[in-house]
């Protein structure tokens, strides 16, 4: 699956949304560190990163030529700062129309309208690659993030009040939310 669009940014600036491919793999390698410690909602945290700059580059060659999965990364003067992507849930047939949706962007980036587009071009793809139903889940205390997924069409269909134990704040509430395409 392929997808390389270019769009403008709410401060003006260009930013890319392309395939992530197997030379960028220290720079995501890189953004998941920066990412990972700039916000207590992600799933892990840069010290619980298994992949090493190989194993990430093998990852994005891997996404790079899946009819089904796709790793997006933006780009803003020639720097990756974010990524999203869709994964199967399964191969099964009973959960084969289903898809996960993941994305990160760095804090500097926030806010102007990188997250709103890296996951449109996920809706895009995932409805493109024959899903039905794209799931996620947040920290509910992630109040800009529920916003955003909430307006691109999600809906909550679960919550667990337990989801994450953050080092720092304890137990975060998680919503689990889902779209159908």
């Amino acid at each position: 699956m392929k997808y390389d669009q270019v769009i403008i940014l709410k401060n003006g600036m260009e930013c890319r949304l392309r395939n992530g491919m197997e030379c960028d793999g220290q720079a995501v390698l890189d953004n998941f560190n920066l990412t990972h410690g700039e916000t207590d909602y992600l799933l892990t945290y840069p010290d619980e990163n298994s992949f090493n700059v190989t194993q990430e580059s093998q990852f994005l060659k891997e996404k790079s030529e899946s009819e089904n999965e796709i790793e997006l990364v933006a780009i803003v003067d020639q720097t990756i700062v974010g990524t999203a992507g869709i994964e199967a849930v399964g191969s099964k047939y009973k959960v084969r129309h289903r898809a996960e949706f993941g994305i990160s962007v760095a804090r500097e980036f926030w806010g102007l309208g990188i997250g709103q587009a890296l996951t449109a071009a996920c809706m895009e793809c995932a409805k493109a690659a024959g899903y039905i139903q794209l799931e996620l889940t947040v920290v509910a205390g992630n109040e800009r993030a529920v916003s955003m997924y909430k307006r691109a069409g999600f809906v909550e269909y679960g919550r667990n009040p337990k989801g994450f134990n953050s080092r720092t704040a304890g137990f975060q509430e998680m919503i689990h939310m889902r779209l159908e395409l």
